[in-house]
């Protein structure tokens, strides 16, 4: 019998051997991954409570989202490099005891801006670990166990949308707020200590070179116009947000320049030469702003009008995940035979469609007319994003596939952030026009309610100007340029982690 220590996993002819070689690091790998992603449900529930705690106003704790989800994306086209470069195994514990360290931070703030920083700490860890994660699992797993070792990572992906609400409700309302951040710790030492001793096999290989001018014009160009659609919600003529916007603008076509010249760009532009590929990202961001600003938006409501508790909140959202959840596999089956265009028209249809009900919401309002909605909403989100996002993919130019997912992962982050910051500036702005315009004597929650409705109305109409866009898409065209060269070739890991 040969020594287990010498014989590789992939290569093992015992199923059981496999797995249990294989079941130590893709823990540790697993648990990392878990912190992230009930990180990334968990601060929603909680703002309502944040901003009593902070005695601050939305617009400004809104910021723990927005730059959270820009640190991502700044991080995220750097991780292929710096595994490169340093190794997988260094570079995803470094990013988990930058994460834990950052949630530790944040659970001990003292002011609004010291929790937007720290969350901006915590971003810079999470938004390699679960492109890294992906690409360590797949080398992994031996090849006639990909499938379902990959399959693996997704149990904790459909359940901490599932649970994260009901979480973070339990700890905001039996503990504190500080505990959303604050459980991280255990979980992070656990993660690092697993990974410490059960190292995936990765080999280093050449380091590309590295765009440094577009990785500081990308935070700067992203940041500084989320900053102005955040402050155009009260005013688009102030200051402030023609500031914003213009150095924002001229960052970012600075940037443009800067990437279409570059061999080895930071984020694959040339990639937007497809008009198939323009046509399915274009949607896809149309469906994320509207979809994602929605989602930051019900939690507020449910709490500050409805007088729901964090942890009621929580389970009053369970039913979306669920049946966002449902409609993954049913929509991924039904791609391969109708392709991406009807799914993403049913869906986004009957998305547009719970948001204009929502848009009507007023004082009496029932909560069994929000719980429907917002499953509908689910379900057309688990229809419509992923045949949107694998066509995406199958429209990029064969050579350009690799490069293709941090772009698209990068720029989910970005228009996350633009949701986060527009939507809740126009709510602000809009509930104080109401109160403004309000008779004497009117009840003072009727204006904050027409406010939501307003901004319910605005995410209304983009998606239908998405329904409207997913009409133009087509099935791409097949693009024959040449055999690829086995490192040329797109990870399927990577693209997993779309």
């Amino acid at each position: 019998m040969s020594n287990p220590s010498q014989t590789k996993p992939a290569a093992s002819g015992g199923d059981e051997f496999s797995l249990k070689a294989i079941l130590p690091p893709l823990l540790a790998i697993i648990v990392g991954m878990i912190m992230v992603i009930l990180d990334s449900t968990v601060v929603n529930n909680a703002i309502p409570k944040l901003v009593d705690y902070f005695d601050t106003d939305l617009k400004t704790i809104q910021w723990t989202v927005t730059g959270y989800t820009l640190a991502l994306s700044a991080v995220i086209p750097l991780a292929g490099w710096m595994t490169d470069r340093f190794g997988a195994k260094r570079i995803f514990l470094i990013t988990i005891a930058l994460f834990t360290i950052g949630s530790m931070l944040c659970g001990i703030a003292r002011t609004p801006e010291q929790l937007i920083l720290f969350r901006v700490i915590q971003g810079l860890g999470g938004g390699m670990m679960a492109p890294i994660g992906m690409a360590m699992v797949f080398k992994l797993a031996p090849p006639e166990r990909r499938g379902s070792i990959m399959g693996m990572l997704g149990i904790p992906m459909l359940m901490a949308p599932a649970f994260g609400p009901v979480l973070s409700g339990w700890l905001v309302d039996s503990v504190s707020w500080h505990w959303i951040f604050i459980i991280n710790l255990p979980i992070g030492i656990i993660a690092l200590l697993l990974g410490a001793k059960f190292p995936p096999k990765a080999e280093r290989q050449a380091a590309p070179h590295l765009d440094v001018i577009g990785m500081c014009l990308a935070p700067v160009a992203f940041a500084m116009l989320a900053y102005g659609v955040s402050e155009g919600g009260t005013s688009w003529s102030q200051t402030s947000t023609i500031t914003g916007l213009t150095v924002g603008g001229l960052a970012l076509l600075l940037f443009i320049f800067v990437e279409l010249r570059q061999k080895q760009p930071l984020l694959e532009l040339r990639v937007f030469r497809s008009s198939d590929f323009t046509r399915g990202i274009l949607l896809t961001w149309v469906v994320q702003l509207a979809l994602f600003g929605a989602m930051l938006i019900v939690p507020l409501y449910l709490q500050s009008v409805m007088g729901y508790s964090a942890l009621e909140t929580g389970w009053i959202l369970m039913p979306q995940a669920i049946c966002s959840g449902i409609g993954m596999p049913i929509s991924g089956r039904l791609f391969d035979k109708i392709g991406a265009r009807p799914l993403a028209f049913g869906g986004l249809t009957v998305i547009s469609i719970a948001l204009f009900v929502l848009s009507g919401i007023s004082v009496d309002t029932s909560l069994w007319v929000i719980i429907p909605c917002i499953c509908v909403m689910g379900l057309g989100m688990g229809f419509a994003m992923m045949p949107l996002n694998t066509h995406v993919l199958n429209s990029a130019p064969r050579a350009l596939v690799s490069r293709v997912t941090p772009l698209t992962t990068a720029a989910q982050q970005v228009v996350v952030s633009f949701a986060a910051a527009g939507l809740t500036g126009y709510l602000t702005s809009r509930i104080a026009s109401h109160a403004a315009s309000a008779a004497a004597g009117a009840n003072p929650l009727s204006a904050v309610v027409a406010g939501y409705g307003d901004t319910f109305f605005l995410s209304a109409c983009i998606v239908t100007a998405g329904v409207a866009l997913s009409l133009l898409l087509r099935k791409p065209k097949r693009r024959e340029e040449g055999g690829l060269a086995e490192g040329e070739r797109p990870d399927p890991a990577m693209m997993a982690g779309h």
